[in-house]
């Protein structure tokens, strides 16, 4: 028995030694020994060239439709920045600089959009930019009036986070709750009064474009005052889900809530029970509140979904509010229709073409070179690398095999 115990010990020991010294070896899996089976295409002239030929016939009929569809869209663009400067203050009109105007019509304008300076007549400190253009022919629904900001970075991350959610559901959200993102415009307080929650706080709201349109075109041709003015609409230019979900009215008490300071000229004594703003129903601020990824970006403002624009010449009341030139930037009043691509956007198709004219160039470059310098293909069979894998470990196995029995 002593014999046994003592042969045992040590067996135990290798055991104990075999157990603490595992082997970091992955498993001999084929996952875990990178073995899974993969394709791995060997690229030719005769397999490419087929394949540039069928990107040409595919992205050729794209561009060139999507570059047709995109000119079906009639669109007027007129950049008002220099109204205030450029404009006349007189009963007559005066032609816009080129440099200022952009359209596309089906027919040549006759004549070219002028705008003069008027006094608003509800509101004294208010100047208004009166705008005169000329449909050419009759444009078929839907019409869209769009105003274009250029160089403001809606995109940059302290003003796209500059918001609190609960405070647009309506919910009444405490200055010690409200997000930390709305500075500096959390707070704010006019003259001897206390600090006061702003509604709704942060750099977005504050910032909120302000200049007014009128709400129709004014046919200057018409005989009758006000017979075929063409109507417009601010309402469902926002997304169905701000409208219904994301914007909601208000539970703050009046007292405890001041506008942003920037509002100070639409609420000039604060908010009170008959002015407070419903977002619910402010569409004009759902549209602001949706963030643009490029410095220069279109909002929609009003649209007419249910007649045809006839062919004429119209006037719209512009009133000036908004300031561009502290950033250097500039606004535009846009006229516009819409496709299934969306408004006038010819660089997708360009893109298009462009895919297209680099496949087929280097398809001809490929044709030329198969057909005046052949080369001739080896043979792939013997670029299976699996098989003299194989046998090599074969090989290497029998070789340890008979060293083994060499050494024994």
């Amino acid at each position: 028995m002593f014999l046994f115990r003592k042969r045992s010990m040590p067996e135990t020991q290798d055991d104990d030694i075999s157990l603490n010294n595992k082997s970091r070896r992955p498993p001999n899996t084929a996952f875990r020994q990178q073995r899974l089976k993969s394709w791995q295409p060997i690229l030719s002239p005769r397999s490419v060239l087929p394949l540039l030929i069928c990107i040409v016939c595919v992205f050729l009929p794209i561009g060139i439709g999507l570059i047709i569809t995109a000119y079906g869209v009639q669109d007027l663009s007129i950049d008002y920045s220099k109204c205030d400067v450029l404009a006349p203050r007189s009963d007559e009109f005066e032609e816009i600089p080129s440099k200022y105007i952009r359209h596309h019509f089906k027919k040549r304008l006759h004549s070219k959009p002028s705008w003069r300076l008027v006094q608003n007549e509800n509101d004294e400190e208010e100047i208004v930019c009166q705008l005169q253009f000329e449909i050419p022919n009759k444009i078929n629904k839907s019409i869209y009036v769009y105003y274009k900001l250029s160089n403001f970075y809606q995109n940059h991350r302290s003003y796209v986070e500059s918001f609190d959610h609960n405070q647009l559901k309506g919910k009444v959200v405490k200055l010690d709750k409200l997000n930390t993102a709305c500075r500096p415009l959390r707070t704010y307080h006019r003259g001897e009064e206390d600090e006061k929650i702003v509604y709704p706080c942060g750099l977005i709201a504050n910032s909120m474009f302000n200049d007014t349109f009128s709400n129709k075109f004014v046919n200057i041709d018409s005989d009758d005052d006000g017979v075929e003015d063409y109507l417009l609409t601010n309402k469902k230019i926002s997304w169905s889900i701000d409208r219904h979900h994301r914007f909601k009215r208000t539970h703050y008490n009046v007292s405890d809530i001041v506008p942003p300071p920037n509002w100070m000229k639409k609420f000039p004594d604060g908010y009170s029970e008959d002015n407070l703003p419903n977002l619910e129903e402010w569409e004009e601020l759902q549209v602001w509140m949706r963030t643009a990824a490029f410095p220069k970006f279109y909002k929609l403002a009003l649209k007419n979904e249910t007649s045809a624009l006839k062919a004429g010449n119209y006037t719209i009341d512009i009133g000036l509010n908004y300031p561009v030139s502290i950033f250097g930037g500039s606004k535009s009043f846009i006229i516009s229709t819409s496709v299934g691509i969306g408004g006038r956007n010819v660089s997708l198709g360009v893109v298009f073409l462009i895919v297209t004219c680099v496949g087929g160039l280097f398809a001809m470059i490929f044709l030329v070179t198969l057909c005046l310098q052949p080369r001739t293909m080896g043979d792939h069979s013997y670029l299976n690398f699996d098989e003299e894998e194989d046998n090599s470990n074969e090989n290497r196995i029998k070789d340890a095999t008979t060293s083994l029995r060499e050494i024994l």
